[in-house]
């Protein structure tokens, strides 16, 4: 698909579409920002967990980009993400797609041999004491123990990075795609030394990758704002842009190379930092989001009143009864405590602003509940086996719930990344 012909660009966010609705809705938040002169690159993703939930396959997110981007005349670059994929899940991505989130959480910690240690160290000998990185005040500290114990925990995810990225080039060829590796499934984040470690991994495999996705520290919970120190935040996501860009220079890594940010969906309280480290830097960033489109279709349909809110109520309280199995699959990123939630009896006497108040990621309105919203977060489920129902819903909503799609992306997260520090407006 001649990938590499336009590239990613400076900016870049990922937009999930879990019903392959709002991708006409998505496509006009980046056609008011480059109305702007901001130019942002949207790239569709949609994992293989959220295809089976669904029902839907691969080939459907394609055709739904190729449709938002012919309704509004999209001249400049556009991706499909086949979104944390493995060797097991990646086949049915192949075709539709041009841009790969190499999934290898499976493999970080699983130690790696003592000769590939060793050999790894004997080639980076730049790496056994501190390296001066330029953005960073002192030399970061590297010791060839420290290289051999971060060697140890990532050279076998490295090794599996470059064994999907090779079946996938393959497949595709060479040039044809991008890449972006996906390290932020451990336990601790990453040091400027242990990123250090990656990067240099990953070229000595021989991946092209275009976007680095680190583990930062605080909570990245699915549908609300970061939970961590800002502060540290902003001096950590730093340090990792000047690694990135002495990784660059140092192992012939691609000069667009930029990192990545999982779960970004609003982080509002950390827009600011990233939007300011970058400009002064003058480096990108990827911004991934998903669910925040899905629950932007719950507001929509809930504004709508009538059948939109019934079914949403309904959505509500099957999620509800079913938290335990539907929370599961995504324990490490959300924080839902049970007893905050409201009852189902009390949702459905909500009139839709009251349920509308309460979704809407407005901190600002006494009455958002980050509770109920990360539970619908995860509730999409309910509303895919509702089938016919719930689509027909959306379009019979459509009006609603594009306005609330477009201003949700544009304002609440194009605008406060990449734009200006302006205010959200409420949707």
């Amino acid at each position: 698909m001649g990938a590499d012909a336009q590239g990613l660009g400076r900016y870049s966010l990922g937009i999930g579409d879990r019903f392959a609705h709002e991708a006409e809705a998505q496509l006009a938040a980046f056609v008011e920002a480059a109305r702007l002169g901001v130019d942002v690159t949207p790239v569709w993703n949609k994992s293989n967990r959220e295809h089976l939930v669904v029902g839907s396959e691969p080939a459907s997110v394609r055709a739904a980009a190729a449709a938002a981007v012919r309704a509004l005349d999209w001249q400049a670059a556009y991706f499909v993400d086949a979104d944390h994929i493995t060797t097991t899940t990646v086949e049915h991505f192949l075709e539709p797609c041009d841009f790969f989130t190499l999934d290898v959480a499976g493999a970080i910690g699983g130690p790696a041999a003592v000769e590939a240690v060793e050999a790894f160290c004997a080639r980076h000998g730049e790496l056994t004491a501190g390296v001066k990185v330029a953005g960073i005040d002192a030399p970061v500290p590297m010791s060839r123990k420290t290289t051999a114990r971060v060697a140890r925990h990532y050279l076998g995810a490295v090794a599996a990075a470059g064994d999907l990225y090779r079946l996938i080039a393959a497949h595709c060829g060479e040039g044809t795609f991008l890449t972006e590796v996906s390290m932020d499934e451990t336990d601790a984040p990453q040091t400027p030394a242990g990123l250090l470690v990656i990067l240099a991994a990953l070229a000595d495999e021989g991946i092209p990758v275009r976007t680095i996705a680190p583990r930062f520290s605080g909570r990245f919970n699915k549908g609300v704002d970061y939970v961590g120190d800002v502060a540290g935040f902003a001096a950590e996501f730093a340090a990792d842009i000047a690694v990135v860009r002495h990784a660059v220079g140092a192992y012939g890594l691609p000069e667009d190379l930029k990192l990545s940010v999982h779960s970004g969906s609003d982080k509002f309280s950390i827009f600011p930092a990233i939007r300011e480290a970058i400009r002064r830097a003058g480096a990108g960033v990827h911004v991934k989001t998903s669910g925040t489109t899905w629950l932007e279709e719950v507001i929509g349909l809930a504004e709508a009143g009538g059948d939109g809110l019934a079914l949403v109520q309904d959505v509500y309280v099957g999620a509800y009864e079913r938290r335990e199995e539907l929370c599961a699959p995504y324990a490490s990123v959300i924080d839902i405590d049970p007893a905050c939630l409201p009852t189902p009896a009390a949702v459905r006497r909500w009139s839709a602003a009251q349920f509308v108040a309460a979704v809407r990621h407005d901190p600002r309105d006494p009455a958002y509940d980050r509770q109920v919203r990360q539970l619908l977060h995860v509730g999409y489920k309910v509303a895919a086996e509702m089938g016919d129902r719930y689509t027909e819903l959306l379009l019979a909503c459509r009006t609603s719930i594009a306005r609330n799609v477009t201003d949700n992306l544009f304002e609440r997260h194009l605008r406060p990344l990449f734009i200006d520090d302006q205010p959200t407006r409420r949707g």
